[in-house]
């Protein structure tokens, strides 16, 4: 069957508004407008696939990439369409009368290509990018001009600051007039590590103000907010955020949508389909989202391992640095601890695994993995000191009582119902159906796991798209174990998925087996 031979409608006459059309396609956070090829408006304005267009209507404005196209089915001659995200943004009814236009090109353009030709950028440079960012100004190709621009070594310390102070500026910010506000964030790279939702309940309980922002996984099988969905919505109004930290003392919910740095959330659209993560676009992104969320003080967690983010203790330090200089020009109060990286936190991998794992450990179930529970005692109570009225070295015995105690899982019920439940039995997690075991090739000793490799696998299964699908460990490094024992259970929804993930495990398990001798030293945390 050929293409569609369907009949365009009449042309609009030249200068008249078009008809707004919803079109159902996920351009994933890019504005696309789309105008038939037949349109007189087309014509007369001398429009050109993937120019900027600037829509209006009844004083609405949105910015968008336009793509043009040959099917009256999708868009007809006398109307507009708009992608899912743009028609969300527009806020317009399907119908209604609107404009379209060239858009001015994005001033901060020049700004662009000095930095692309290797120039070093000041404080109004970045500024203006930022806010073309923000306002959609941008073509995709013009935003990963500017992250591969500013990706390894390209951006010094002091231009670190300036995008950091920048992308907190264009967005909205939160003032809760006390102090301190406290905040966790780790850098990534380590599957499993849902320490954020063990550490917001303890604190919070302890009565300090934790609005925990999350991000969705980039390059990983679930971030914090793709976990947390799992038992609440995330996905929260700034109006409704606010309320429920104010009587709660504190949330999990997606920064994305609470627009705290909506210039961040633009870049991460380019960012994560390039797994791009470089130490300058890191700093800035994380830094700009607590101060637009109102933290005064941040504990940072930066895992280091052979197969983690960060693979040396001396790039470990170089990127403690950085984050502690960025964050004193904030007026951030800093705790950086860097962790032991060389493996996956707790047992599951994928946003159901993950958030089983976090309410077994507050409810003190003795199959929760010890290792998610210590280290996220451990970084609650590093928090805990952030109280003024509490002596440094007793905020691990408190954080250890909350926890004990059943108060972080009341603190954690209390979130859910405030964010709006939604039904989950981690005892009996609906976990996607197709699954295989991967089992030891060898008896010995788990003397190393790869985190790339496994989190590679979880993601080709489905996560965190499906939410049941992932990587469910059974054996961590240290392990004894025999020829023939299982090490992990693959989760898939799809048989395609199950394939690739099955494919991909069988060429490399992410374990490796030995003898005891050849287990890696202790590592030391600082």
């Amino acid at each position: 069957m050929g293409p569609s031979t369907s009949a365009p409608a009449a042309p609009a006459t030249n200068g008249a508004p078009l008809a707004l059309r919803r079109v159902a396609i996920d351009t994933y956070r890019e504005n696309v407008a789309y105008l038939h090829r037949e349109c007189e408006r087309y014509r007369a304005e001398g429009f050109q696939a993937l120019a900027k267009v600037e829509v209006s209507a009844n004083g609405r404005r949105i910015l968008a990439t336009l793509n043009v196209v040959d099917d009256a089915s999708i868009v007809g001659c006398g109307e507009l369409g708009l992608s899912e995200d743009a028609f969300a943004q527009f806020g317009a009814a399907d119908g209604v009368p609107v404009t379209v236009s060239q858009a001015e090109p994005p001033g901060s353009i020049p700004a662009l290509h000095r930095k692309i030709a290797g120039e070093r950028l000041e404080r109004e440079d970045f500024r203006a990018i930022v806010r073309d960012i923000a306002e959609h100004r941008y073509s995709k190709i013009e935003l990963t001009a500017f992250v591969v621009a500013t990706n390894q070594g390209e951006l010094d310390r002091e231009e670190v600051y300036f995008l950091t102070d920048a992308m907190a500026q264009v967005g909205r910010q939160l003032d809760w007039r006390e102090r301190p506000v406290v905040d966790k964030h780790c850098i990534g790279g380590i599957p499993g590590n849902r320490t954020s939702m063990l550490v917001v309940p303890i604190v919070a309980a302890h009565g300090m103000l934790c609005p925990k922002t999350s991000s969705r996984a980039i390059t990983s099988p679930a971030g914090t907010a793709d976990t947390m969905e799992v038992l609440a919505d995330v996905e929260l109004s700034f109006e409704r955020m606010a309320e429920i930290v104010r009587e709660h003392r504190g949330c999990l919910a997606w920064g994305g949508s609470a627009r705290l740095s909506p210039a961040d959330d633009v870049l991460i659209s380019v960012e994560r389909p390039l797994s791009i993560d470089s130490p300058g676009q890191m700093v800035a992104s994380i830094l700009s989202k607590k101060v637009s969320a109102g933290s005064t003080h941040l504990m940072l967690d930066i895992p280091v391992g052979p197969s983690a983010k960060v693979r040396s203790m001396p790039e470990a330090q170089r990127l403690r640095k950085l984050f502690e200089f960025v964050a004193g020009r904030m007026n951030l109060t800093i705790d950086v601890v860097i962790t032991d990286g060389r493996q996956p936190v707790g047992n599951g991998i994928g946003p159901m695994l993950e958030a089983r794992d976090v309410m077994r450990v507050l409810e003190g179930d003795p199959r929760a993995p010890s290792d998610l529970r210590q280290k996220s005692l451990r970084l609650a109570g590093r928090m805990i000191e952030f109280d003024p009225d509490v002596r440094g070295g007793e905020g691990f015995a408190i954080a250890r009582d909350i926890l004990d105690s059943g108060r972080a899982l009341a603190k954690m019920q209390a979130l859910i119902d405030a964010q709006g439940r939604r039904p989950f039995d981690h005892q009996a997690p609906p976990l996607a159906g197709l699954h295989f075991l991967v089992a030891a090739p060898d008896d010995g000793v788990v003397i190393a796991i790869d985190n790339l490799q496994l989190a590679r696998i979880a993601r080709l299964a489905g996560a965190p798209k499906v939410p049941g699908a992932g990587v469910d460990l059974m054996c961590k490094q240290g392990d004894g174990v025999q020829r023939g024992q299982p090490l992990y259970e693959v989760r898939a929804a799809f048989p395609a998925d199950l394939e690739f993930a099955r494919h991909a495990s069988t060429r490399a398990s992410g374990y490796a087996i030995g003898s005891a001798d050849q287990l890696p030293h202790l590592f030391v945390g600082y």
